[in-house]
């Protein structure tokens, strides 16, 4: 669990640059406004400060958890997010590949088949520029 003296707004904001990169962060931050700010504090301190924490899973385990997911309900742009999440989080390319086959299964080949036109545009993007995230 959680370290309950570590306030779960902080401790996210840390684990959401750390995982999505600050540049990421700060373009989310500069769009919020007052309809949406309750929003964002929400994910960041329950999504990313009370779950991404948690010592049950490593962050590699958690990114295969999300990419799934985020395939599964057809989240794309999401996805692409999370597959840059995926490598700063450690995963290779082969690994990403091997989440969405098996995602295939369970999820549906229609949906593994738009995954693996994101994904390789998110990595190659990646690779252009020469970024990890």
């Amino acid at each position: 669990m959680s370290d309950p003296y570590v306030d779960p707004h902080d401790a996210g904001m840390r684990v959401r640059r750390e995982v999505l990169g600050d540049a990421h962060v700060d373009r989310a931050e500069a769009a919020k406004t007052a309809f949406t700010e309750d929003f964002q504090a929400l994910i960041t301190r329950f999504a990313w400060g009370s779950v991404w924490t948690r010592p049950g899973l490593d962050r590699r385990s958690r990114s295969v958890a999300v990419l799934t997911a985020m395939i599964a309900l057809g989240h794309w742009d999401e996805f692409a997010m999370h597959v840059r999440a995926a490598r700063t989080n450690g995963l290779t390319d082969d690994e990403i590949a091997e989440v969405i086959l098996q995602a295939g299964i369970y999820c549906g080949v229609p949906a593994a088949n738009h995954a693996f036109a994101v994904a390789k545009q998110v990595l190659e993007g990646l690779d252009s520029t020469g970024e990890q995230q």
